[in-house]
């Protein structure tokens, strides 16, 4: 029981629930202090199964620690920090206590040893990371939140059936590594994909996230979809299917991104393509792809944080969303400009930043597995990614036409956030070696060579040159939304089929309803007509002519059995 008291989930959950009750100061020291307890617990505890628990014939692990737990664990520790200082003055409790709880049970995966474990957390991440999209309190974030519940449920019943399938099959629940050879497997598959906002179910991640409110979004971007990355790369390291479904994402996000206005929403399509990468280094399987997979996993959650910050300052001082109302914002707001610049330049892999020294490894790998085409559209996607975060999110936000607005910084507790993130994204870039000592491989690799950083710029260079090219002859256009996607079947044609058949099937009720009063009133005048005061076997009859009737009818019976007899 002492081991289980060290679980780094335990502290930030005893805060959410003090931050229900605390106000002020006291509250904004519960918010600070359970995350950096929580990243102790976390490098205080050994490897190994710390706390396990007999259930009916099994042997549940809540709490498992190795290399890659740890690292999971470690980030999301620094996001929980970074979280709660820039949401510090958030005067919304229930999003407060909805965030932090989301962090500890997206922790109980983590340190889960087993599937049973793993889908009890599972869930309850889901219902409670729902409950911060509610929290922002509009009609569009209720809506969006609603269909958020809806495809993560679905994505839990079919996770269920497929560690019932594993169960029933093979008698364990352990979580180790396994391929998606049968039917129960490829079931926890696509369990785990639909959290990473893989096809056909991408579409919830742009729908949802920016619908939180400003610092709900940095806690959405971090937990979901870095957990399902989590367990991929425990689970299903070396699946190759997982290439072509992280290449989809890769191209997916970028597309969607590029043509879209809303910039929150834009940033939320990034989370897909970044996801993209990610799980198709999972799919290449090898130990430096691995390695590449978590690495960017790690710098993702911090960068990108960054970038949904910046946005969100900007969106909180103006309390505007799109491209085309927004632009000059650079002139007072410079802080924020230079770390959202950060973050673009992070995520787009340049050289020297967290994004170059994760993603090398990736490129590395399927190069070095001779999966050339691999190479050169992992190399596409990152020239995308620099054209749709890296320059038209700083561009159009920033820079380019003066919009007129004259926001100042955002307050204290989130320009701190920001720069905290933005020295690690530096930092991390600048000292790689440092980073790749948490990974949970070993490895001789060294990003920063003279030809890595030649070929990356000679990328994002033609990328650059591609964007100021195609804005000086053909302009930009952007669309106010971009709603064409697989979600349109469920939010337009399921929404008209439902429709249908409630119409339907309230005419056939009442068809039905109507049919049945009309025989039970015929059968009621039926039988009024005959058993009634007025029907033949039911009136009175005079003495004299009952007395007749008896005769006749005694006279016919006495015959009969004269004749038969």
């Amino acid at each position: 029981m002492s081991s289980l008291l060290l679980h780094p989930s335990l502290p930030i959950l005893i805060g959410a629930l003090l931050v229900l009750r605390l106000t002020g100061t006291a509250r904004s020291v519960v918010l600070l202090g359970a995350p950096l307890i929580s990243l102790a617990f976390v490098w205080m505890t050994a490897e190994g199964v710390l706390f396990s628990i007999s259930y009916m014939e099994w042997t549940l692990e809540p709490f498992k620690t190795d290399k890659l737990s740890r690292l999971f664990a470690t980030v999301f520790a620094l996001m929980a920090l970074a979280g709660n200082l820039y949401a510090l003055k958030q005067e919304r409790v229930l999003e407060l206590f909805a965030a932090n709880v989301y962090i500890a049970f997206s922790l109980g995966v983590v340190f889960a040893g087993d599937l049973i474990t793993v889908f009890i957390f599972w869930e309850m991440m889901a219902l409670a990371s729902a409950t911060v999209i509610f929290s922002a309190g509009t009609d569009t974030a209720r809506a969006a939140g609603l269909r958020y519940l809806l495809v993560h449920l679905f994505g839990g019943v079919v996770l269920m059936a497929g560690i019932a399938g594993e169960v029933a099959s093979t008698g364990s629940i352990a979580f180790t590594s396994m391929l998606p050879d049968t039917l129960p497997r490829a079931l926890i598959l696509a369990g785990f994909l639909l959290n990473t906002g893989a096809p056909p179910f991408s579409a919830w991640v742009p729908d949802s996230y920016p619908e939180a409110s400003y610092s709900g979004m940095v806690f959405l971007s971090a937990f979901t979809t870095k957990t399902a990355v989590y367990v991929l790369a425990r689970g299903f390291p070396g699946a190759e299917i997982l290439i072509f479904v992280g290449l989809f994402m890769i191209f997916y996000g970028i597309i969607y991104g590029l043509c879209e206005n809303n910039a929150r929403k834009m940033l939320g399509y990034s989370i897909v393509n970044q996801v993209g990468f990610m799980v198709t280094a999972i799919g290449i399987g090898t130990t430096l792809a691995i390695n590449g997979a978590v690495a960017h996993a790690f710098a993702h959650i911090i960068y990108k944080a960054l970038l949904i910050m910046a946005t969100g300052s900007v969106f909180y001082m103006t309390g505007k969303r799109k491209f085309t109302e927004y632009g000059g914002l650079f002139r007072t707001m410079p802080l924020t400009a230079i770390c959202c610049i950060i973050g673009g330049l992070s995520i787009s892999a340049f050289p020297f930043t967290s994004g170059f020294a994760a993603k090398a490894m990736t490129s590395e790998a399927a190069y070095l597995e001779q999966y050339y085409w691999v190479w050169y559209l992992l190399a596409a996607g990152t020239a995308g990614v620099f054209l749709d975060v890296g320059i038209k999110l700083q561009y159009f936000v920033f820079f380019g036409k003066d919009s007129g607005l004259r926001p100042p910084e955002p307050p204290l507790h989130m320009r701190t956030a920001m720069v905290f993130f933005a020295i690690l994204c530096v930092a991390i870039g600048v000292l790689p070696q440092q980073f790749y000592q948490l990974l949970p491989f070993e490895q001789d690799y060294a990003p920063n060579t003279p030809d890595h950083i030649v070929t990356q710029f000679q990328i994002l260079l033609f990328s650059g040159a591609a964007f100021f090219l195609f804005l000086k002859y053909y302009g930009w256009h952007l669309v106010n939304s971009l709603t064409l996607d697989f979600d349109w079947l469920y939010r337009v044609l399921g929404k008209k089929i439902a429709l249908s058949l409630t119409q339907n099937s309230g005419s056939a009720r009442d068809s039905i309803i109507d049919d049945l009063s009309k025989g039970v009133r015929s059968t009621i005048q039926t039988l009024q007509s005959r058993h009634g005061p007025s029907g033949i076997l039911g009136r009175t009859m005079p003495t004299g002519r009952m007395a007749f009737w008896a005769i006749v009818m005694l006279a016919i019976y006495l015959l009969v059995d004269f004749v038969y007899m």
